[in-house]
């Protein structure tokens, strides 16, 4: 096996109430001048003045950008960018789910490399230079808190561009389950999905190593034991607090791992239909489970174990696996392509576009079974409804 290059940030503050100490880590890391990325929305709930309040307090000038749009687009980072330079921005704090986070580590990037998100895509790996970056998730799905990637949609194509590399790694997260608590059950689901995917996609990627193999199978335990009770009722507050940190878990597992098939269907699926990525990727999993666990029984089983599953045999419980993943999918009622609306010609007529698109992304090279462009077609077929 080569020798895997690990990223974590250096600083996590993790539990309920973290939030109330963002101007003491913002200081103790040695800045003064951030720059808070978010959307309208949590500056209309409150959360953005709270955290305002604290960085405040604690001798920060801080500037806000609430601009961020789901999906960011290319477009959309330009007014982001002009705000962090105009305060003199010395870090980016991302506040929000993933689209706000994956903005603040694109303007981060922008502000000191230059250029346009299109030269920092796949397969460029970009070291630096960048501002520091501190992430606050406001979902428990995600684990943009703890990646070297932002993904971006190309406003003049539709691309959904995943960026990778160090420059991306936030420095710092406060990952406080606190700021979920009055997350939608749609919400709820689609990212707890996200994070599940990410952790199986991480072990049973072709990229898979010790160290993130660790916390892959300890999200899926985390997530297969919470995620029906945090759907029931968002009230749940031990609910709430294991699938936040198994998210960041799942997060540093495939930051360090990666992700393979499913995120590459799904990435497309996002730019042309406009579906959360964590519903897209809900859609796809057992899909792309089933069309995958037979090229590494042993790795799926594993996977199996920790959900909780027994059986005879690796390739038994592989199966199985893609039976409970199936059955997990319908009690929180994840719409298939059909039921959520998508037009059957149109998903049809952009099919192959869309093998492409995720096959030039370089996520499914890391599947166990890599699929050529018809068959991830006669995936995306499979998938509709």
């Amino acid at each position: 096996m080569t020798a895997a290059q690990i990223g974590l940030p250096r600083r996590l503050a993790i539990g309920g109430g973290a939030l109330a100490d963002a101007g003491r880590l913002v200081r103790d890391l040695g800045y003064s001048r951030p720059v808070v990325v978010t959307d309208s929305f949590l500056s209309q709930q409150g959360t953005v003045a709270r955290l305002v309040t604290a960085l405040e307090e604690a001798g920060c000038e801080v500037a806000v950008f609430d601009g961020t749009v789901p999906d960011p687009t290319t477009d959309s980072l330009e007014p982001g960018l002009a705000a962090v330079r105009d305060h003199g921005a010395d870090t980016v704090i991302g506040l929000g789910g993933g689209s706000p986070l994956d903005t603040a580590k694109a303007l981060a990037v922008l502000a000191v490399g230059g250029g346009t998100m299109r030269d920092y895509k796949a397969p460029t790996v970009t070291v630096g230079p960048a501002l520091p970056v501190i992430a606050i998730p406001t979902t428990a799905g995600s684990g943009s808190e703890a990646t070297q990637f932002s993904i971006i949609t190309d406003s003049a194509s539709d691309e959904k561009m995943l960026c990778p590399g160090p420059a991306f790694l936030p420095v710092a997260a406060i990952v406080d389950y606190e700021l979920t608590l009055s997350m939608p059950a749609r919400l709820t689901a689609d990212t707890g999905i996200d994070a599940l995917t990410h952790a199986i996609e991480a072990y049973v990627s072709r990229k898979a190593n010790p160290f993130a193999d660790g916390f892959a199978l300890t999200a899926i335990s985390t997530i297969s034991a919470h995620i029906r009770a945090v759907y029931a009722d968002g009230a749940d507050r031990p609910a709430r607090e294991a699938m936040m940190l198994a998210a960041t878990q799942a997060g540093v597992a495939f930051s360090n791992s990666s992700v393979a098939l499913v995120h590459g269907m799904s990435r497309p699926i996002g730019a042309h239909f406009h579906v959360a990525h964590g519903l897209s990727n809900a859609m796809l999993l057992p899909a792309v489970m089933r069309f995958s666990v037979g090229a590494a029984p042993s790795r799926y089983a594993d996977c199996a174990r920790a959900y909780g599953l027994t059986g005879s045999s690796d390739e038994a419980l592989a199966q199985a696996l893609v039976g409970a993943i199936e059955e997990l999918c319908a009690d929180l009622a994840v719409p298939t392509p059909r039921a959520y609306g998508i037009d059957r010609a149109r998903w049809d007529e952009l099919s192959p576009l869309m093998a492409e698109q995720a096959l030039a992304s370089g996520s499914p090279g890391n599947n166990p079974r890599v699929p050529d462009a018809g068959e991830i077609v006669a995936l995306y077929d499979e998938v509709y409804g």
